[in-house]
């Protein structure tokens, strides 16, 4: 009697792939990027596909790579190639174009990471979404047509009820989308994932959607969703590093995305990166000069 070598299991690269959109809010959960794929379907298929391309594109690259197994499967190194994908479906109207851009981009990301993760290791900093964000910048400027999502017009005056819709909207542009029910499936797959982390994210969601509406943000901004999420990701990334480190970074973060907005450039996610660096190299520079 012949044995029949067991066949591989379709679940594990499954798996693999749903939390590469997990790790886009930093949660490596199947269920959040299931319910990331969920946000994508309601605001824009597109975008779905532009995920699935894009990560697809990243994991398979960072294996023959020889980029380590158990960090490919928790999804480390295709949430940078699914938010490169994101980002060329984001800025690019043609289609055709869109999909070599996000195939392109996503395996730089891939081929990135590992040295690039290696390198802030040493100096205590954290990889976050800075492959995508290099990656990129290096072909927005040549490329890109300027269709990223545009801002509806405000026709409420702000309440309660707006103020909710706008942070929930948040949610949403962590993967590029929009709208408050995407953005309540955002929410749903972080909670899933951890209660705390949802708690944290929307405490800075309220608190960077709060601090840019007094400093004069433009409301169709907020509605979009456009004011809160980079305060969502700099919470999710400094949770662990305590309550006032952490709103600190969001503080921080409102500040760099401020700044940004008046020079006209997309700076997508670099407000979150470059205010959690900021927080995690003082916390290495205390650390090393303790005692």
């Amino acid at each position: 009697m012949h044995t029949v070598a067991p066949s591989p299991s379709f679940g594990a690269p499954l798996r693999t792939l749903l939390r590469s959109f997990g790790q886009i809010v930093l949660q490596a959960n199947a269920f959040t990027g299931a319910c990331l794929i969920a946000a994508w379907l309601l605001a824009d298929p597109r975008l779905a596909c532009a995920a699935l391309l894009g990560a697809s594109a990243a994991n398979v690259s960072a294996v023959l790579a020889g980029h380590p197994a158990p960090d490919t499967s928790a999804g480390l190194h295709g949430f940078n190639g699914a938010l490169a994908g994101l980002a060329a479906f984001s800025f690019i109207a043609d289609p055709a174009t869109a999909a070599a851009v996000a195939i392109l981009a996503a395996t730089g990301t891939a081929w990135l990471s590992q040295p690039w993760s290696r390198w802030l290791r040493a100096r205590g900093l954290g990889c976050l979404s800075s492959p995508c964000l290099i990656v990129t910048w290096l072909w927005l400027p040549f490329i890109a047509d300027g269709t990223r999502h545009a801002s509806p017009p405000p026709v409420h005056p702000l309440d309660a009820l707006r103020f909710c819709t706008g942070v929930l909207a948040g949610f949403a542009q962590t993967g590029f989308a929009s709208g408050a029910l995407a953005g309540v499936c955002v929410l749903l797959g972080i909670a899933a994932a951890s209660r705390r982390h949802a708690l944290y994210a929307l405490i800075g969601a309220g608190f960077a959607s709060a601090a840019q509406l007094l400093s004069g943000a433009n409301a169709a901004s907020f509605d979009a969703g456009l004011s809160g999420f980079n305060g969502i990701l700099t919470a999710l990334a400094l949770c662990d590093a305590g309550f006032a480190p952490m709103l600190g970074g969001v503080a921080m973060s409102v500040l760099l995305q401020a700044a940004a907005a008046h020079a006209g450039w997309p700076v997508m996610t670099a407000p979150f990166v470059l205010a959690t660096w900021s927080v995690q190299w003082l916390k290495h520079g205390l650390a090393r000069t303790s005692p």
